[in-house]
């Protein structure tokens, strides 16, 4: 499978995002780190946009991604084609995890046992992390 990190969008820095699930999974159990997947449709979905621009993209979620988790983009674009292998773990993943709609963030602990799912939430990056760290807490 091509994977790997997706482009970032703060100037000069390395994406934390990954699009290989085992990748992902093995990052978060080593690193004892929480997994964040993010299931979103990022040419079509209004909602999964507006969380990438007002929480993703900025600065104090990629510090705190940076510290406390693996990030994966679950993509289900509808104007670029993903590659067969990506798609179909996308899909696979999407099937198993019971998801719904977009956007739908799912918070693994690093065991890969789920541990909350999330949505856009307005608020920005602050509202968001604290909503991460409720379910970090437990």
């Amino acid at each position: 499978m091509v994977d790997e990190q997706i482009p970032s969008p703060v100037a000069g820095s390395e994406s934390l995002w990954l699009t290989n699930y085992a990748r992902a999974q093995g990052d978060a159990k080593a690193k004892q780190k929480f997994l964040l997947l993010d299931f979103t449709g990022s040419d079509w979905c209004g909602w999964c946009i507006r969380l990438k621009r007002e929480v993703f993209d900025t600065p104090e979620f990629e510090k705190y991604a940076r510290e406390n988790l693996i990030l994966l983009e679950v993509d289900f674009p509808r104007a670029k084609e993903l590659d067969p292998t990506q798609k179909t773990q996308n899909a696979l993943l999407a099937q198993e995890l019971g998801i719904q709609g977009f956007p739908t963030v799912v918070i693994m602990n690093s065991d890969g046992k789920v541990i909350g799912k999330l949505g856009y939430t307005p608020g920005g990056p602050s509202v968001f992390i604290s909503a991460l760290e409720k379910l970090r807490r437990g």
